[in-house]
């Protein structure tokens, strides 16, 4: 790997700053971050062009003369045209290059939101293992209670039948949960081809219009040029499905619209507990406009047996969680009242996937 596909791979917004304090270049998460190309940043004076919330007066002098690292932790950063974001800022002198210095941006809301996702996803994992070997072990005693319900009520009257009727409706509806958990485990590994995902997305979308969003508004706002993903399209269109569903019915009633958005975020990479990184650039976002998750359950929200709904199972969320797992490709939420945002990152199709 050359020096420039070095840069350009940084996961996080990098600066290199000239003897001057002007800018010298950007790398192409820097390009993303500021909405501007290397070539409009080039030659403009750093602090001018950044809206950054503290005094860096003489603070790249400092650098150069100490020759080494400095960091300031949880700033805000932007331009008179993009939106400040808070990060973690470090600056420190280029090597081979002691008065030219690199600035590195690590926006913290991206950061802290992959972390819990991993733990999220990691807590979800043992919390199904085990859940699936207490579903096995209940089913056979549930449908010995069903039979013998069903027995009992051969001999009774009316008014009693219908408590034998309540012990076999609630023992399915405990075994049809069961099932759903034992859905987990069973799972097979993705079956991955090369797809285009926006036919995964118009088929799911039709799906839903004719079925539990008959009476709702769903537009989509798609970028043509996506490249394609490389999943198993029956697992992916199941997440869809699931997104899509639950989208209808926290959208329930008159108004309610969901909306459909892909677009690509090259400087998106997520870095896995072994350490390797993954560039995962395919996004694709469901929108609500409903009443959005309670507060105190939206960090938790794909964890099994979790739910924001009256009676709901808590397991939906949670399989979506573990197929875009298994797909190595990640999953988060934002939920504020009117808006709720389910964002889906992929990866890209290899090359070579032989």
């Amino acid at each position: 790997m050359d020096n420039d596909e070095l840069w350009n791979s940084l996961p996080v917004p990098g600066l290199i700053i000239n003897e001057d304090d002007t800018i010298a270049e950007a790398n192409s998460a820097a390009e993303s971050f500021f909405n501007a190309s290397v070539k409009s940043l080039r030659g403009h004076p750093t602090l001018d062009y950044l809206a950054i919330d503290t005094n860096l007066d003489g603070a790249f002098d400092r650098v150069r003369r100490a020759q080494g690292p400095m960091f300031i932790n949880a700033v805000d950063v932007g331009t008179g045209s993009v939106p400040p974001v808070e990060c973690n800022i470090q600056i420190a002198p280029l090597s081979g290059s002691p008065n030219r210095l690199l600035m590195l941006m690590e926006p913290r809301k991206l950061a802290d939101r992959v972390g819990k996702a991993q733990g999220v996803k990691s807590a979800a994992r043992s919390a199904i293992g085990m859940s699936e070997m207490l579903a096995h072990e209940i089913k056979n005693p549930l449908a010995g209670i069903t039979g013998a319900a069903q027995l009992l009520s051969m001999n009774l009257s009316n008014g009693d039948l219908e408590l034998t009727d309540l012990i076999v409706a609630e023992s399915r509806r405990i075994v049809a949960l069961l099932e759903q958990v034992e859905q987990f485990g069973n799972l097979r590994p993705p079956a991955r081809q090369e797809i285009n995902v926006h036919d995964l997305l118009d088929r799911a979308q039709k799906s839903a219009e004719v079925g539990f969003a008959a009476k709702m508004k769903i537009s989509e706002e798609y970028d043509p040029s996506l490249p394609p993903t490389f999943v198993d399209p029956d697992q992916l269109m199941q997440v869809f499905l699931n997104l899509l569903k639950n989208a209808a019915e926290a959208s329930r009633g008159e108004g309610g619209r969901i909306r459909i958005r892909t677009f690509y975020d090259h400087g998106l990479r997520l870095r896995r507990s072994d350490g390797s990184g993954a560039s995962l650039p395919l996004q694709v976002e469901i929108i609500d406009n409903g009443p959005g998750i309670p507060p105190e359950i939206v960090e938790q929200i794909f964890e099994p047996f979790v739910s924001g709904r009256e009676n709901g199972t808590g397991l939906g969320l949670a399989l979506v969680s573990k197929i875009i797992s298994d797909h190595d490709g990640w999953i988060a939420v934002d939920s504020v009242p009117g808006k709720t945002v389910f964002r889906i990152s992929l990866p890209i199709a290899p090359k070579n996937k032989e």
